[in-house]
């Protein structure tokens, strides 16, 4: 396709990684000015990159290769034994699709969830615009995933989630820091695997993931999943 031939790319320049602290990173980025972004952008997820607000990128280190793009075959998914009880133990939660459209509600549970789990991390002091630009974007047909207690409908997490052709990419998801037992971000995935599959999607996108680090460790448990190398997806195999 002559269009897609003449998509630019850049590298962004070096960054520290937000992985590994001691480590120099940089991207790839597709033409943020580019107004196809939206239709290449399903292209784009099959060829390892993913969204964070208006940019597509996909890393591209100097003599580094960490970062491996992941999804999961839906057809073929079963959840595990670990998985079914997180389904269980959160059987009072209800998960609505809603649009992906800021409320007070969500930047004060965003918030919160940054404030516990990436204290330091750069983005304490995100607020409304910084939601806006980095969970929503401008161009994108997302959706906000839901996840309320049943009874009280409080706020619980929010899944910040991509509609493309025959997938669905989970681009963020944050959750009440008071309810870790619940393991909301298992639960938010497995919920996203279904509302795909309702719709007859192949593919949950889930980003990165990153052999041995500790804050990505759970992707591997989502079975089977398929890891791009750079050419093409191939299933993961765990020992």
């Amino acid at each position: 396709m002559r269009e897609a031939e003449e998509l630019r790319v850049f590298h962004t320049g070096e960054h520290v990684c937000g992985y590994f602290p001691d480590r120099i990173a940089r991207d790839l980025v597709i033409d943020p000015r580019d107004p196809r972004l939206a239709q290449h952008y399903p292209v784009a997820l099959g060829w390892g990159f993913r969204r964070s607000g208006d940019l597509v990128y996909r890393p591209h280190c100097r003599g580094c290769r960490a970062c491996l793009a992941v999804r999961i075959p839906l057809t073929d998914f079963a959840p595990n034994r670990s998985q079914r009880r997180c389904l269980a133990r959160n059987a009072d939660i209800d998960a609505r699709v809603v649009p992906a459209q800021r409320s007070d509600e969500h930047v004060a549970l965003y918030r919160r969830y940054l404030q516990s789990r990436h204290a330091g991390g750069g983005m304490d002091d995100h607020g409304a615009m910084e939601f806006d630009q980095f969970l929503i974007g401008s161009w994108s047909d997302g959706r906000f995933l839901e996840l309320r207690q049943h009874t009280s409908h409080q706020l619980l997490g929010v899944a910040v989630t991509d509609l493309v052709e025959d997938a669905l990419s989970a681009v963020y998801t944050f959750y009440d820091p008071d309810a870790s037992a619940r393991s909301l971000g298992t639960f938010a995935i497995l919920q996203q695997i279904a509302w795909a599959r309702r719709e007859g999607r192949r593919h949950l996108y889930l980003g990165y993931w990153i052999a041995g680090h500790d804050k990505m460790d759970y992707k591997r448990h989502f079975r089977p999943i398929e890891g791009f190398d750079g050419r093409q997806w191939r299933r993961l195999r765990f020992e």
